[in-house]
């Protein structure tokens, strides 16, 4: 049937979320960065998700499209236990704590052991996440690491993420190259500089020529480095 529906300029979107968490109907989440119109017979055409957009992305449009099925939306809410599912783990965020800010490590009050603090910045910290475009990125370094050196290197929150807006991926088990995307944040945003951190292994190697590519591609000249951590966690170049 032909009908009024939302209409989603991608290329204006900033993968805020802002959308997503207006559409109580759950029509709408973030892929990679960007809001999608994921199930066309869950949007009911009212465009709750238009007034809150900040970047303009979301108007409507007429044409052929499945019809809003109300009882697909609330068997999907009683079933995630929601009143919408716009997911939250895509919605970007700046972290400002307490913690975060005081460079000296606490106590935990449980165990009494010494405490380091979070230095992760933003959230999501997934490239596949994050937006191509947010206020946290303004002024900043990147550190694009491959997933496991946060778990084979003991001080990775304090030598490489502090300061830093913080990527992580797995080029051997996410799909896609993050080439694209990587580009996209270099060049559209004020960013200074950018840290690789690696692992040993050699299918890291495709995340640290996405981000060399990246760099490259962005025609701006940034300060950056490559660091390898080992299989038992020492920095080995």
């Amino acid at each position: 049937m032909v009908r009024k529906i939302i209409k989603i300029d991608e290329e204006k979107c900033n993968g805020c979320g802002i959308c997503a968490n207006a559409c109580h109907e759950g029509a709408i989440d973030i892929v990679n960065g960007k809001a999608k119109l994921v199930r066309e017979n869950f949007c009911d055409g009212f465009g709750d998700c238009l007034p809150g957009c900040p970047m303009g992305a979301i108007s409507f449009e007429e044409r052929e499209a499945p019809a809003y099925d109300e009882a697909a939306v609330k068997a999907a809410q009683e079933k995630k236990g929601l009143e919408g599912h716009g997911c939250p783990g895509s919605r970007f965020m700046t972290l400002k704590s307490s913690a975060q800010e005081n460079s000296n490590p606490g106590k935990d009050l449980i165990s009494g052991m010494s405490a380091h603090p979070s230095r992760l910045l933003q959230w999501p910290c997934q490239i596949k996440l994050l937006p191509t475009q947010a206020d946290f990125y303004n002024g900043a370094k990147l550190l694009i690491a491959a997933d496991c050196t946060a778990y084979a290197y003991a001080n990775m929150h304090e030598e490489f993420m502090k300061g830093k807006v913080t990527m992580i991926g797995c080029p051997k088990l996410d799909e896609g190259d993050y080439t694209e995307k990587l580009t996209e944040i270099i060049s559209n945003n004020d960013i200074t500089g950018v840290t690789i951190v690696r692992m040993e292994v050699p299918c890291c190697g495709g995340l640290q020529r996405a981000a060399e590519n990246a760099i490259r591609n962005s025609g701006k000249f940034l300060p950056w480095q490559v660091v390898t951590i080992s299989r038992n966690g020492e920095v080995i170049d």
